[in-house]
C-alpha cells in the first residue's frame, strides 16, 4: 500500500512552518537583528505575527476546513441542498450550493488526524442570580402583557458595569 502523498505533503508543510517559527524564536531570544532591502534594521520578533497569520489563514488544507460529513436532508431545486449540521455549526445556514457537496468515503484516522480531535469543554461559569443592591434606576418603560399595562425599570447594580443592567418589573426590584 503506497502512502497518501497529499497527507505527507501537508505534514511536511506543517513541519516547515514550525521549523521557521523555532528559528525565528531563537533569533529573538538572542536579540539578533536583520536589515531589509531598504537598509532599515528590524528585530526578528516582527516576523512572528506574520508567520502566525500565515499559519492560521494559509492553505485551506492546513486549516482542516473540509468539514463533515453531513447528512443531506433534501435537494432544494437543482443548485442547492439542505444538510443536517452538527451542534458546533448550529449557527450556520444549513442550505449549501451543490458545488460544495462531495461524496464522502470512510477514511482512516491516519489520513485526517485533525478531523476527530477531541475538544476540552469550556468551564461553565455560574452566574449569580442576585447581582447585588440597586445603585440607580436608569430608565422606565411601559409594556403590555396579556392586555394589561406593566412598568419596567432599567436598573444598574452597585459595583457592576453598564453591560450588567437589567430591565426589571417594579415589584422585582430589590431594596
Amino acid at each position: 500500500m503506497e502512502p497518501d502523498l497529499h497527507c505527507l505533503e501537508l505534514t511536511i508543510h506543517r513541519q516547515m512552518i514550525q521549523t521557521m517559527e523555532d528559528i525565528i524564536r531563537r533569533f529573538c531570544a538572542y536579540g539578533m537583528e536583520y536589515k531589509d532591502n531598504e537598509g532599515y534594521t528590524h528585530e526578528w520578533v516582527t516576523f512572528l505575527p506574520e508567520i502566525q497569520l500565515y499559519y492560521n489563514t494559509g492553505q485551506k488544507e492546513i486549516r482542516d476546513s473540509f468539514l463533515g460529513p453531513f447528512n443531506i436532508i433534501r435537494l432544494i431545486g437543482n443548485n442547492a441542498v439542505k444538510v443536517r449540521l452538527t451542534e458546533e455549526f448550529s449557527r450556520k445556514h444549513p442550505v449549501l450550493p451543490v458545488s460544495l457537496v462531495k461524496l464522502y468515503h470512510q477514511t482512516g484516522e491516519d489520513k485526517l488526524p485533525y478531523r476527530n480531535k477531541s475538544h476540552t469543554p469550556h468551564k461553565i461559569v455560574e452566574v449569580e442570580d442576585s447581582p447585588g443592591p440597586v445603585k440607580k434606576i436608569m430608565k422606565a418603560r411601559g409594556i403590555r402583557l396579556n392586555r394589561k399595562g406593566h412598568s419596567q425599570y432599567l436598573v444598574r447594580f452597585k459595583n457592576q458595569t453598564a453591560d450588567r443592567d437589567k430591565w426589571l418589573a417594579g415589584d422585582a426590584i430589590p431594596d
